[in-house]
């Protein structure tokens, strides 16, 4: 993972107007559907998002500025600091660092790990070998030794109605290791957001903490509605009559059935505007809802209405 300031094209001294800016600005150029001819847009959309989410997080953003969390969000290991002192030189006991530290040293192990013992006079003693290469003195485990290492993250893809990316929801994620889980969809969760559930991935074969599972939002297929982008589309049958008289018709959306006027003599084809009644948008509206008319005949047989058509076909010749 790239850094977030680098992701977002930020400096680090931005600020929240700054940050949510470029995000959405990213965001709309960046996204799958966008993309659609680039197989890597997902996963450049997918760290947007990990970069927004540490940025936007005032606790998270500093915490990755003092270097404790990786661009991923995860808590980063000690860095090796190496040995002290600028060089090594000859000296009356031998080769020694600069600061007068012999440059060989003696190690013990015991139950409690490896030790040192240094070649330092005024008290001498040992020291923890994770002091030597920069780990500090870290939290070791009945058999002695460093802390295993953590579990494996895992990567989810769950998949939402349109509905519930537009008003939110709960939904309950089976996981690959069995567990069930609820976790909650924000209302205007857009494809794409990814989630992290800490603790929640593979365990540790050593015995360490478990790793994070990784879930990412997907548009599930829609009986109703099509997506174009942030709008929608859907046909709407309209009845022969209406569409020559005139009338009010209920058209279904995602936040439920709403009334539209159908003027008189409209066509077969037509489409309509709902604004505001798609999808999520990366500024944090919606888009629109657009509404193509499909005239319908009668179920049964008509003989009047027959009439009337030849009538109109032969003043039309």
């Amino acid at each position: 993972m790239r850094d977030p300031y680098d992701v977002l094209g930020v400096s680090k001294t931005a600020d929240e107007a700054e940050i949510k800016r470029a995000y959405r600005k990213l965001a709309k150029k960046l996204h799958p559907d966008a993309n659609a001819s680039d197989p890597k847009a997902q996963d450049r959309f997918a760290e947007l998002n990990t970069a927004h989410e540490i940025l936007e997080d005032k606790e998270k953003r500093a915490q990755y500025d003092r270097g404790e969390i990786d661009a991923e969000g995860k808590p980063k290991a000690p860095e090796f600091t190496g040995f002290r002192g600028g060089g090594p030189r000859r000296g009356p006991g031998g080769f020694s660092g600069y600061d007068g530290d012999t440059i060989f040293e003696s190690f013990s192990f015991g139950p409690e790990g490896a030790r040192r013992s240094s070649g330092r006079g005024g008290g001498g003693g040992f020291e923890d070998i994770g002091d030597i290469f920069g780990f500090g003195r870290q939290r070791r485990s009945a058999g002695g030794g460093f802390a295993p290492q953590p579990g494996a993250d895992m990567e989810i893809t769950l998949p939402v109605s349109f509905e519930e990316a537009a008003e939110g929801a709960s939904k309950r994620v089976g996981l690959p290791n069995g567990k069930q889980i609820d976790i909650k969809i924000a209302a205007g969760t857009r494809e794409g957001h990814r989630m992290r559930l800490k603790g929640q991935g593979e365990p540790s074969a050593m015995g360490g903490p478990p790793g994070d599972a990784y879930v990412t939002i997907s548009y599930a297929p829609h009986p109703i509605f099509e997506r174009d982008g942030d709008d929608l589309r859907q046909n709407l049958d309209v009845a022969l009559a209406d569409a020559v008289l005139g009338a009010k018709v209920r058209v279904p959306t995602l936040k439920g059935a709403v009334e539209l006027a159908i003027p008189a003599w409209t066509s077969g084809g037509r489409t309509f505007r709902l604004r505001g009644k798609g999808l999520p948008t990366a500024t944090g509206g919606h888009g629109d809802l657009l509404v193509r008319t499909n005239l319908v005949l009668p179920k049964d047989k008509d003989e009047e209405l027959e009439a009337i058509m030849r009538k109109l076909r032969e003043q039309a010749d």
